[in-house]
């Protein structure tokens, strides 16, 4: 039963951050990181280029969730760990790679 309850909670979160991914990749303007900012259009060379390149940041991102929903149907506590490992480390990796991101493509 744990296995069910943590597989129907992580496939919202894992389908909430690839929608994300999905919405900035399809952007027409460019796709903000932080909360309450924007990036205006003529801050970046390569819009399509930049939005795609955070479309798959985050669609890089929900893999994470996604394992963790595959793991954690077989065994809850083996999902669970990869789940809040793999969050950890790709909370703390979200900033640096979406700077790297930024630089590239900023005028």
């Amino acid at each position: 039963m744990g296995n069910f309850v943590f597989l129907i909670i992580m496939v919202p979160i894992s389908m909430l951050f690839t929608g994300l991914g999905i919405y900035a990749w399809r952007r027409t303007e460019p796709m903000w990181f932080f909360a309450g900012t924007t990036v205006a259009k003529e801050e970046i060379q390569d819009v399509p280029a930049y939005n795609r390149a955070n479309g798959k940041l985050w669609i890089g991102y929900s893999m994470i969730f996604w394992i963790s929903a595959i793991l954690g149907f077989f065994k809850a506590s083996i999902g669970g760990i990869f789940m809040i490992v793999g969050a950890i480390v790709g909370t703390l990796a979200l900033p640096l790679i979406y700077n790297k991101i930024y630089d590239r493509y900023k005028i």
